[in-house]
């Protein structure tokens, strides 16, 4: 019988991403994924190379999850928040990735820059055209963006505090969510035409 070297690829990004997310790159163990992912620890060093390759790879493919499950809009940059933040709370855990890649390893990859440039260069055209505020560049304009989506996943008790989930009530969510969309809307409105 054949193996399906796709599945196993998949199964050990979803046990990496888990790994990763709750024990960062220097703190996950080869051991433990290759455990959860029910395949052969050697098969990780065949498919990605090492340890660092891996975490390359869950990020890439967290990145390609997050584009397809939250579309950029540069003339709706306040609904694209609401997005962000929606698919946090669906992924907690995905927060937590994010965090432990900063503390590990600053600066963006080649991967992330590139997921950016089309996202600024839409801004820069919004604000040329002047549907968004062009008092603030345009990759200052994203990174805004982006913070303030992500504010309340950092905050103590927050939605990306436990694997199990958010302690906070829906309520409380809906409530972030919309000031997450507001505070955006009001970053990017332009500005009111000039009276002469």
């Amino acid at each position: 019988m054949a193996r399906d070297s796709s599945a196993t690829k998949a199964r050990l990004l979803d046990a990496a991403f888990s790994e990763f997310a709750t024990y960062g790159i220097a703190g996950a163990r080869v051991d433990r994924i290759a455990e959860a992912a029910q395949a052969n620890k050697r098969l990780i060093y065949v498919y990605y190379g090492n340890k660092e390759q891996l975490f390359d790879a869950v990020l890439q493919r967290a990145l390609e999850t997050g584009s397809e499950s939250v579309p950029f809009d540069a003339d709706d940059l306040p609904g694209y928040a609401g997005a962000i933040f929606d698919h946090l709370v669906e992924r907690p855990e995905l927060m937590r990735l994010v965090l432990w890649k900063q503390l590990e390893r600053p600066g963006s990859s080649g991967a992330e820059a590139e997921s950016y440039e089309g996202k600024i260069a839409a801004v820069r055209q919004a604000q040329e055209a002047g549907r968004i505020d062009a008092a603030i560049a345009p990759v200052d304009v994203l990174t805004l963006i982006i913070g303030v989506s992500q504010a309340w996943f950092g905050a103590v008790g927050g939605p990306a505090a436990g694997a199990a989930g958010t302690a906070w009530t829906a309520e409380r969510l809906a409530a972030h969510r919309a000031a997450v969309v507001e505070s955006v809307r009001r970053i990017t409105a332009p500005p009111p035409p000039a009276v002469v």
